[in-house]
């Protein structure tokens, strides 16, 4: 049976929750931070090799400058309540997106993490923080061109040697994305990376996505047939 290597998280739900709960917005994303951890475990436990969730795209700092100040001191409270865990569980944290733009404090705590963590050898927790697809490919469109123009590379570039400008070029292939609370949409995330990814989009907003359900998708997902384009015999 084919093992998951890379699972990919839209958290979705967390306002929605609040509001439903009789609860102001922020406390939906403090209960959500809770939960980054409760699936992050499961996925360890389950020998994940990747975990990637969408914490804070390009898109979100359209938001109310009083949710996004909240959202940027989540990282703080993550990191301060899980960080002896996370070592414990040898869980690695890793990030793609542009550190330059987040705030300084957010920023050192993420890294902070990064580099306390960075010795690990279990799963790679992978934030994207100011991630953004359609950014991250033009970002990879240019480096690849710099080199071009530097002769590091030729006009020959197969999909193979383009993926490796794209942040995610030290992971494997995304195996399933998950969306939760209902919506069908993939919001600019990972766009490039999941062109045979299996999607599973599940109505429980973020807050109340167990990792019993967690396991649950991720065991529907191993009853699927990928064929990548072609014909199993």
């Amino acid at each position: 049976m084919e093992q998951l290597q890379h699972v990919a998280i839209i958290m979705d739900g967390n306002g929605r929750w609040a509001k439903a709960h009789g609860k102001v917005r922020t406390q939906g994303h403090l209960v959500g931070v809770d939960n980054v951890r409760n699936i992050a475990i499961k996925a360890n436990d389950m020998n994940i090799k990747v975990l990637t969730v969408y914490a804070f795209s390009t898109e979100n700092w359209k938001r109310p400058l009083e949710e996004v100040d909240y959202l940027m001191k989540l990282p703080a409270l993550f990191f301060n309540k899980f960080m002896k865990e996370l070592m414990e569980k040898n869980i690695k944290i890793t990030m793609i997106g542009e550190m330059e733009g987040i705030p300084q404090e957010t920023a050192k705590v993420l890294q902070r993490a990064i580099d306390e963590t960075a010795n690990n050898t279990g799963m790679i927790l992978n934030f994207a923080m100011n991630y953004g697809s359609r950014r991250e490919i033009t970002l990879a469109a240019k480096k690849y061109a710099l080199d071009v123009l530097n002769d590091k590379a030729g006009l020959d570039i197969d999909e193979k040697e383009f993926g490796k400008y794209f942040m995610t070029a030290d992971f494997p292939e995304v195996d399933l994305l998950i969306r939760t609370s209902g919506e069908l949409r993939l919001s600019n995330f990972l766009l490039w990376q999941i062109a045979y990814t299996e999607f599973m989009f599940v109505d429980e907003p973020w807050p109340e996505f167990t990792p019993e359900r967690f396991e649950y998708y991720c065991n529907e997902f191993l009853k699927r047939d990928r064929r990548f384009g072609g014909i199993k015999q």
